[in-house]
């Protein structure tokens, strides 16, 4: 039988100077943890394997267990947060590095639930940060006045499980981003080639069009894709059917005469370094700091489960590619700011579209 409760208090007795160590990343050892640790050895892994780690360890811990997952990129490792020794016994064996913190999963959600009930609005978002163990709220320059007392009182009332944030810009969907493809008077950007049914498809944002449109690689283009689907709000994932034999390598255009060769799609971590590239703003790299985030662009238009980021884009770079090194991980959905003052911009999970549609890279 398992004493989580217990166990808890005696982890959160450690102390503070611990749980400050914790949120710089460095190599934590429980109150309770033994000599037993260093049975265990933490594994040294890319970006891409620690997402596919913390994947794996997701499906294996209790959301009352574990509390998300990061990539340390100084070590190279997988952090996990856990709330009891059993659990964090279980990332050890695994090769990952348990941390001990405060709110388990369950918690974090919860807290969502709340923001979701109370606090839907326009120009806000909220993503789970496993670094801080908090769901981190972020505010665009639109939330003011009685919104923004509303949001700020469900925030505190939510105590050390929630932070408020505030963005210069404001949030919307990325409209009008890899090549440029245009459909009537709208441009967006090309995800990723992908196959469906032995077929040739390509995956983009799903605000970007409606099913039926025709879609050319340039204004005035003759067209060579009709989107056969499209989703959103909800989801931002779209699927284009390729109905001219045109050149289409599974690879992203870096804008220098080059591309990266893209043969599979993986699941984001927080912490993971990512590259995007769409038509608007070419290619800008940075870190993904939150997962399952939900965005509300206004209008009625929330999407939720989107890949949080502080790597920039504007308008035009929409449905274009989230990679990290070959592998594809999203789809730019919207966000706020540019790339001269930076900003928040989210995407939509490549692994879920894929899923979706029954299509894979290629």
């Amino acid at each position: 039988m398992k004493h989580r409760r217990t166990t808890r208090r005696q982890a959160a007795a450690a102390g503070g100077a611990a749980v400050a160590l914790l949120g710089a990343a460095v190599t934590f050892q429980s109150a309770n943890a033994s000599d037993d640790v260093e049975r265990f050895e933490v594994k040294t892994l890319s970006a891409t394997a620690a997402g596919n780690l913390a994947s794996s360890l997701g499906e294996r811990l209790d959301a009352t267990d574990s509390a998300g997952a990061y990539y340390d990129a100084e070590s190279r490792t997988l952090v996990v947060n856990v709330v009891d020794e059993e659990a964090a016994e279980t990332v050890r064996r695994a090769g990952g590095r348990a941390r001990v913190v405060e709110h388990s999963l369950a918690e974090l959600k919860s807290a969502r639930e709340t923001l979701k009930d109370r606090a839907t609005m326009p120009g806000t978002s909220w993503a789970v940060d496993p670094v801080t163990n908090k769901v981190v709220v972020t505010a665009d320059r639109t939330v003011q006045g009685a919104s923004w007392e509303r949001l700020t009182r469900v925030v505190e009332g939510l105590g050390g499980k929630a932070e408020l944030k505030r963005s210069a810009g404001a949030f919307k969907p990325f409209v009008a981003g890899g090549d440029a493809i245009t459909t009537g008077g709208g441009r967006c950007s090309l995800g990723f080639n992908v196959l469906r049914d032995g077929r040739p498809h390509f995956l983009t944002a799903g605000h970007c069009g409606q099913a039926g449109s025709t879609w050319s690689a340039g204004q005035g283009g003759t067209p060579f894709g009709t989107m056969v689907d499209s989703r959103f709000p909800g989801d931002d994932f779209a699927l284009v059917r390729y109905d001219r034999d045109v050149s289409r390598p599974s690879a992203v255009n870096l804008y220098n005469g080059t591309g990266q060769r893209i043969t599979r799609a993986a699941d984001a971590a927080v912490g993971m370094r990512v590259v995007r590239s769409g038509s608007t703003t070419q290619v800008s790299d940075g870190r993904v700091t939150g997962l399952d985030a939900t965005v509300n662009y206004g209008d009625g238009q929330i999407v939720e489960g989107l890949i949080q980021t502080d790597v920039c884009a504007e308008p035009g770079d929409s449905g274009g590619s989230l990679f990290a090194d070959d592998a594809a991980i999203g789809l730019t959905s919207g966000g706020s700011g540019d790339c001269t003052n930076g900003g928040v911009t989210f995407f939509q999970p490549v692994t879920e579209a894929l899923a979706a549609y029954g299509a894979r890279i290629g």
